[in-house]
């Protein structure tokens, strides 16, 4: 099984850019606390959040093409590899999310984004964040644009769960790490 430690390891071989990193805790802070909403092991969730985007510094127009065979060679399950594949569906594959991980990920990859983007405009960054105002930048279509409004509320149709309820859970997870993802309280 994927280790965190060992996501860490094998990202750091393809990634250097340091958004990159922080999109990666980002995506592995908000799986663990949806693991811990469904009862899954958050350390596992979290190893895949955090490898999630392998090769994309490295193959950003080819990205999830250059993901399969690499991390077969790392040792990287092949469950795990599927979860990481499933969130390019309909974008650039059709590896479709079938379990509560794989549509986890597809969900979030994007709705971090807006989450940290709404973040970084409040004095107290995510720490007094409430689901309200969440949602009043989600539905701005031109906040936080680049985010693909539509996949969220798709990965959240294919948990069975409204998207505000999604971005909840990962609001108040992203919170227990505000300062490590960039996003706490401004001096």
């Amino acid at each position: 099984m994927l280790t965190l430690d060992r996501a860490k390891e094998i990202l750091s071989t393809t990634t250097t850019e340091p958004h990159l990193f922080l999109h990666a805790k980002n995506v592995m802070v908000a799986m663990g606390g949806l693991a811990k909403h469904f009862g899954e092991d958050a350390s596992h969730w979290m190893a895949i959040g955090y490898l999630h985007d392998f090769d994309y510094e490295k193959h950003p127009t080819e990205h999830l093409q250059h993901t399969e065979q690499p991390l077969r060679e790392l040792g990287v399950d092949e469950s795990e590899i599927r979860a990481i594949l499933a969130h390019g569906y309909e974008i650039i594959n059709d590896v479709e999310p079938q379990t509560l991980m794989e549509r986890s990920l597809y969900t979030v990859d994007e709705l971090t984004g807006i989450i940290q983007a709404a973040a970084r405009m409040r004095p107290a960054g995510i720490t007094d964040m409430e689901i309200s105002s969440f949602m009043k930048k989600f539905k701005d279509k031109k906040f936080a644009a680049k985010c693909n409004r539509e996949l969220i509320a798709k990965g959240c149709a294919m948990l069975n769960m409204e998207v505000r309820d999604v971005a909840a859970i990962c609001i108040e997870a992203m919170k227990e790490y505000a300062d490590e993802l960039e996003i706490g309280a401004k001096a």
